[in-house]
């Protein structure tokens, strides 16, 4: 399993800390962004997974629309790993004032995905073909931030696994997902 370098803690007296640390990282990734969009073929060609996140990140390739529209953002890729910080916004709260759960389904699949994605030679594409959440607890406006930490179990030619948890600033479980993607030719 893939070690990420994010500042995760438990005590009360940090989160303060933790949350101006993940506000920080987010501002410098989202400075380097480049506007939203998706990536021509001819841009990718030749880039395995991971090439085009560096690409990404470096502000060379577009990132994927609909970050921007759910306030996520690609925070950390690392070979096998990929971190998502996303913003509890009203705009996804259900009628019961909490966080919809299609939201956190999205910040959660967008993180196993890339995960998966990062192991890929440039001759690869994938798909999702399955996706499992465990909701945990109800995410309420009292939550800032959270980040959806994404680990590869396994990579193969036909078929990747991986997983995530979305946890907030103190460290609590908001919600663990597993996927199985489909490897495939990217065209």
């Amino acid at each position: 399993m893939t070690q990420h370098n994010t500042v995760l803690v438990s005590s009360n007296d940090a989160t303060p800390a933790t949350l101006a640390h993940w506000k920080s990282e987010e501002a410098a990734v989202r400075a380097r962004l480049s506007a939203p969009g998706v990536a021509s073929p001819e841009q990718i060609q030749g880039l395995s997974g991971m090439e085009i996140f560096e690409a990404i990140f470096r502000g060379e390739l577009p990132f994927a629309p609909i970050g921007e529209t759910a306030g996520i953002w690609p925070i950390q890729a690392s070979h096998g790993g990929f971190i998502f910080q996303g913003t509890p916004s009203p705009a996804f709260f259900n009628p019961m004032g909490t966080l919809h759960g299609g939201w956190i389904a999205m910040i959660l699949d967008s993180a196993v995905g890339c995960a998966v994605q990062t192991t890929l030679p440039a001759t690869a594409a994938y798909t999702t073909a399955e996706l499992k959440i465990s909701y945990i607890r109800a995410l309420t406006p009292k939550v800032e931030r959270v980040r959806a930490i994404a680990s590869v179990l396994s990579a193969g030619r036909q078929l990747g696994f991986a997983e995530a948890r979305l946890v907030d600033a103190e460290g609590r479980l908001y919600a663990h997902a597993s996927t199985t993607c489909l490897v495939m030719p990217r065209r």
